[in-house]
């Protein structure tokens, strides 16, 4: 298995504990293997996956689906 990061921009302002279930949520999704809010800049969240099992836009798909608004960040 080959693991990849993305960093996630949500654009919403969520509280400790909308950023936890949201980690939580992700953590459901085939193919995440560890997604975390960045503690100082708390609108990233950074996603470790296998990008084998989903890609970049899912996992944004996967956010947005949630009712946030995000974008992946980087290339």
């Amino acid at each position: 298995m080959y693991i990849n990061d993305v960093v996630l921009h949500v654009n919403e302002a969520l509280d400790e504990q909308a950023r936890h279930e949201l980690e939580n949520q992700m953590r459901t999704i085939d193919g995440v293997i560890a997604p975390r809010f960045n503690d100082r800049r708390t609108h990233l969240m950074i996603v470790a996956y296998d990008p084998d099992r989903i890609s970049t836009v899912g996992l944004r798909n996967e956010v947005q689906r949630r009712g946030y608004h995000a974008q992946h960040c980087g290339a």
